[in-house]
């Protein structure tokens, strides 16, 4: 679960990204988090991570309290989450399949688990039979499967999707959106970051739309037009 109350968080140049937020997101569901450019999307996102501690208020996520979180707990928070990001970020001189098995050494997971997973999800985003390829072989959309992948493959409980259709066409926009609810169906929670109004208005699922750094809406498809206010 996720659990914003009351949060603030102020940087030291004095701009305030969020000014009193409360928001909560359960285990299992699905919403859109929306709204301009500078709105405070991506401080929220720092802040499920770890990346940034509160100015104010309270931050829960997972059984983490991260305004007072210690430095060596934010590892294991992390594995509870999958952050899939607009630009890929592989590794392009490392196969599909070693895209994928590279997060599951880097948290200390035996070869047997890694041969036994990684051909699981990798079928589950529909590029087993690309394993043996390198990034710079596969299409956008399939870039974008194969970083779903790498971030469903420690089996976390929560994806968070910053963006993820940012670099796509409106068919593998749409493509991408259809996976993550079937990931979200098998029991992940979901945040997913947009500013693509038409892609959001497909799906019948929470929106939570922010503004200046604060919540204006929020609820099924409750889409706020921020641009027309």
């Amino acid at each position: 679960m996720i659990a914003f109350t009351d949060v603030e968080k102020s940087y030291t140049v004095g701009t305030k990204a969020l000014r009193g937020i409360s928001l909560q997101i359960e285990d299992g569901e699905f919403a859109f988090l929306v709204g301009p450019s500078g709105s405070g999307k991506s401080t929220i996102i720092k802040l499920i991570t770890g990346e940034l501690k509160p100015t104010a208020g309270s931050v829960h996520v997972n059984g983490y309290s991260l305004e007072r979180i210690r430095k060596r707990e934010i590892p294991y928070l992390r594995r509870t989450l999958g952050v899939v990001f607009q630009d890929f970020r592989l590794i392009g001189t490392k196969t599909v399949y070693d895209n994928v098995a590279f997060a599951m050494r880097v948290i200390g997971a035996r070869e047997k688990e890694i041969k036994e997973r990684v051909p699981y999800v990798l079928d589950l985003v529909g590029l087993e039979s690309k394993s043996r390829r390198h990034p710079g072989e596969l299409s956008g959309g399939e870039q974008q499967r194969l970083a779903i992948a790498r971030a469903l493959v420690n089996n976390p409980s929560t994806i968070i999707a910053d963006e993820p259709t940012g670099n796509l066409d409106p068919a593998r926009s749409y493509e991408i959106m259809l996976l993550l609810q079937e990931i979200n169906n098998l029991g992940n929670t979901m945040l997913v970051v947009t500013h693509e109004h038409d892609l959001v208005e497909q799906f019948s699922k929470r929106v939570i739309a922010i503004n200046e750094g604060l919540v204006i809406s929020d609820g099924m498809d409750g889409y706020y037009d921020y641009e027309n206010q």
